[in-house]
């Protein structure tokens, strides 16, 4: 798991490196309009598994996905995250993703693949694992984001 996430989010940067201007805005059609809106949702979403997860394993159940929003109203949370991002620059959201994601690596390095992936281990994944959300939180995310910027250069 931890190689995954590695490899993953070392992709999304590196696509970032090659591109000729990563601050350009995309194409209309995806409410992230460039790399900063793209790698702000990512960090956003580590703080997001990082809160649940010290709430989690201090034997309390977190508020998921955030106060205030259900899971149904993940495009509605997404939404603020992008408004939230907007004031921000894409040098301050490198760095921020950047601590965020050494954060996540050290949790899952923490781990036992045992730990990471026995359903209901902790009683705050509730009929899922540690690991299930680990990679919501990570590859999965970082997939998303590969495909979008792709799809973005290609138009």
């Amino acid at each position: 798991m931890l190689r995954l996430g590695e490899t993953s989010f070392n992709h999304v940067l590196d696509i970032i490196a090659t591109m000729p201007n990563p601050d350009a805005e995309f194409p209309k059609g995806t409410m992230n309009r460039n790399v900063r809106d793209i790698l702000a949702h990512l960090h956003y979403w580590h703080l997001l598994f990082l809160n649940w997860y010290e709430i989690g394993m201090g034997g309390q159940k977190p508020i998921m996905p955030e106060e205030g929003y259900s899971w149904k109203d993940t495009p509605e949370l997404n939404k603020k995250i992008w408004l939230d991002a907007q004031c921000l620059s894409l040098p301050e959201v490198m760095i921020s993703i950047e601590k965020s994601y050494a954060k996540i690596r050290n949790i899952i390095g923490s781990h036992t693949n045992e730990e990471l992936f026995e359903k209901r281990r902790y009683k705050w994944t509730g009929s899922t694992s540690l690991g299930s959300y680990l990679i919501s939180a990570t590859s999965s995310h970082y997939d998303w984001a590969i495909k979008l910027i792709k799809k973005t250069q290609r138009i």
